[in-house]
């Protein structure tokens, strides 16, 4: 989350007009994320979460963002549901961008989530997708293998200032996962994007998952590839194979993976570190000016990808 355009409080107001929500006693932007302006709304209703979709969100993509989350709310997960207006609209439009609004969810992240929380994520994750089955709107990943030899163009010139040798880390790495990616494996909705940040705890249990702009349709052991990648190092970016082994537990209490799936998890996770590898040093080459906005230091995933690297087996993973 963080916050791109600002919103008058003459907007905010006109904007409001169409929604029973009552009169605003709070409004404050949120500083944090990199890819859609955030504010936090109180009002005598309740306490919401308002989002402004910048550029980078194609407004093609909204119905499914919005659809999937009424889907998993209906679904009992626990997840942001998003507030209609009077029309039954739950999309509109504030300070020249595509808005919405969903429910506040209680509940705070962990910064540095130890193996018992990263069981508890894993679990929430396979509960994520199987309450996404039945789930009818079908959106591509546009952060998939054919998207990233345009990010690896756009950062190769800048690469080797934020990191000496990592222009060839990500060249190389790109040439290596074009030959190796699986293509029959279970696929299904995923969220792509389930780091700490995006999941809330309260007594030590999960109480939401939040953020899910990225989610798409891809492999589901993909999406494990990112948890993997997201819950099992540690703020030295060395890897934790207990938290690995518990995240993997976790998820497979709920759905065990397939043979296919255990074989390929190792080239899965590499291809996860070098996908927000390649993201995040864009957005660190291209931090828009005036932007309340800290973008993430890509330094994370070339550690993290290094050491997928030399990953051979699933079971290096931890998994059971």
């Amino acid at each position: 989350m963080a916050v791109y355009t600002e919103v008058t409080d003459a907007a905010l107001t006109a904007y409001l007009q169409d929604y029973d929500l009552g009169a605003v006693t709070s409004f404050k932007g949120i500083a944090g994320g990199v890819e859609n302006t955030n504010y936090a709304l109180q009002t005598h209703t309740g306490q919401y979460i308002l989002t402004l979709y910048e550029k980078r969100v194609s407004q093609a993509d909204l119905p499914f963002f919005i659809g999937l989350m009424d889907h998993l709310s209906s679904a009992g997960f626990p997840c942001p549901k998003p507030v209609r207006n009077r029309a039954g609209e739950a999309l509109s439009t504030l300070a020249g961008r595509p808005a919405a609004m969903v429910s506040f969810l209680e509940g705070l992240d962990v910064k540095h989530p130890e193996a018992a929380l990263c069981e508890e994520a894993g679990k929430a994750m396979a509960r994520l997708h199987a309450a996404a089955k039945g789930f009818d709107i079908h959106r591509t990943n546009a952060l998939a293998p054919h998207g990233w030899p345009q990010l690896v163009s756009a950062s190769r010139a800048g690469a080797d200032g934020v990191e000496p040798g990592l222009e060839t880390l990500i060249t190389a790495e790109l040439e290596h996962l074009a030959q190796e990616w699986p293509n029959n494996i279970p696929s299904g909705v995923i969220h792509a994007d389930m780091f700490p940040d995006n999941v809330f705890f309260m007594e030590g249990r999960l109480s939401g998952v939040i953020d899910f702009y990225f989610a798409c349709n891809d492999f589901l052991a993909y999406d494990i590839a990112v948890g993997l990648n997201a819950w099992c190092f540690d703020v030295d970016f060395q890897f934790d194979p207990a938290k690995s082994a518990a995240f993997l537990k976790g998820y497979q209490e709920h759905r065990p993976l397939t043979e296919t799936e255990r074989d390929t998890l190792p080239i899965l996770c590499r291809g996860a570190a070098l996908r927000f590898l390649l993201t995040r040093l864009y957005d660190w080459l291209n931090v828009p000016p005036g932007a309340l906005v800290v973008p993430h230091d890509p330094k994370a995933f070339s550690a993290r990808l290094r050491h997928f690297q030399t990953v051979v087996h699933a079971r290096d993973l931890g998994i059971a």
